[in-house]
């Protein structure tokens, strides 16, 4: 199997590749969007409670952060939902049940300080996540 991979990618090079030429520019800004780092918490933290402004089901906010490029949740979407519960817990954003059975969340007064105080860099991300889940 691994030979005929090889010859699919030689002749890929070929015939598709051939004609594609880019500058060194190019390259280094693709190796530059390659190597980025990962998402960091306190990036997914600002994104989520700019997204839960207005109420929204998981599914709904799972599809946005995909949109911002956030993809961590992407696989594993479990991840998304006790990251939601940890906000929940400490009383940033609620959650209510509709009579369909759908999950919405939105967020509360003090989800709603916590975000302004991010969004006018009065104080460092760090300390919004700790002030957040380290109590």
């Amino acid at each position: 199997m691994e030979d005929r991979l090889k010859n699919l990618k030689k002749a890929m090079d070929q015939r598709m590749f051939s004609q594609l030429n880019f500058t060194e520019k190019h390259r280094r800004n693709i190796l530059g969007k390659i190597n980025q780092p990962a998402e960091s918490d306190e990036d997914i933290l600002l994104a989520v409670m700019q997204l839960l402004v207005h109420e929204k089901t998981g599914f709904e906010l799972t599809k946005q952060l995909r949109g911002r490029g956030i993809k961590k949740y992407e696989d594993n979407e479990g991840f998304l939902y006790t990251f939601l519960h940890r906000l929940e817990q400490s009383g940033c954003i609620q959650s209510n049940w509709t009579e369909a059975g759908a999950k919405y969340y939105q967020l509360t007064d003090r989800g709603r300080k916590v975000l302004r105080k991010a969004d006018k860099r009065q104080i460092n991300s760090q300390v919004v996540w700790k002030e957040l889940f380290e109590r």
